[in-house]
């Protein structure tokens, strides 16, 4: 596993006025972040792992390490570290639909799948945290002020721990693609984030899930910035209808591959969206 230091969020945004467009981040139209995401495709051959710097990806530039690595002692990181949960992984934990006084807004629906190495073998044990936009496209973060509902009954966070098969599963709300300000009228497709710990906070990976048939997608610069599609396509879930409920759910499957030629695309750093 590589180090990451989390989700991050960039300098104030404000949506005071949601007819008022920041001129200095949406001077670019899809148009123009296409072309150049073709572009870049088509010189492009095997790689699929995004690319350091993706220009089409306005901000890659600065998320990403600009020095070089070091050493350091991961009981001191853990001083400085987030703490996500100041108590044992619960099992209600991993169901994002019962921690308000009523139910969320939105299609429920389950997600599960395995986390494998690169040899097909079960990871057992392994912390697995998600979070996501509601039904609506809202974070619950302060600094997320797009002018849609914030649901009281959705927190959009959950966490859980791999069993000796290396299963997951989580009960949550599909959530809404959002506007983002890489260029004039950006959309993220809908998504869910995905961190796996290893055995300290030096040893964390972050990625995203994606589901099928969204029209996002070639439009969206962080998930072209794959160029490879069979890469591309590891990110997206299947619908799996033996993992929905009667009446009650629907259900997605998705396995993550931690190491190997079939790994799971990794974010960089400081990826936030």
């Amino acid at each position: 596993m590589t180090e990451n230091t989390g989700p991050v969020v960039e300098d104030d945004e404000t949506f005071d006025n949601s007819h008022v467009l920041d001129p200095a981040a949406t001077q670019d139209s899809q148009e123009t972040i296409s072309a150049e995401i073709k572009d870049i495709h088509d010189s492009a051959s095997g790689e699929t792992q995004p690319r350091v710097n993706f220009p089409p990806y306005r901000s890659s530039l600065l998320r990403h390490p600009t020095k070089d690595m070091h050493h350091t002692d991961p009981e001191t990181i853990e001083l400085w570290s987030p703490a996500f949960g100041h108590r044992d992984v619960h099992t209600l934990e991993s169901d994002l639909t019962v921690q308000g006084n009523g139910e969320p807004l939105g299609e429920r629906m389950v997600v599960r799948g395995r986390v494998l190495d690169g040899d097909g073998r079960p990871v057992r044990n392994q912390l697995v945290e998600i979070w996501q936009a509601n039904a609506s496209g809202r974070y619950v973060h302060k600094r997320d002020q797009h002018p849609a509902p914030l649901d009281p009954n959705f927190t959009g966070v959950g966490r859980t721990i791999t069993d000796d098969k290396g299963f997951y599963e989580f009960t949550t709300i599909k959530p809404a693609p959002y506007p983002w300000k890489n260029h004039h009228n950006a959309w993220r497709p809908a998504h869910i984030h995905f961190s796996l710990f290893g055995t300290d906070f030096t040893q964390r990976m972050i990625t995203q899930m994606y589901f099928p048939g969204d029209p996002l997608f070639s439009l969206d610069p962080i998930y072209q910035s794959i160029t490879d599609q069979k890469a591309r396509d590891r990110l997206v879930a299947t619908y799996d209808h033996n993992v929905s409920t009667h009446e009650w759910n629907t259900g997605y499957y998705w396995d993550i591959v931690l190491t190997g030629s079939n790994r799971t695309w990794m974010e960089g750093d400081t990826d936030a969206h």
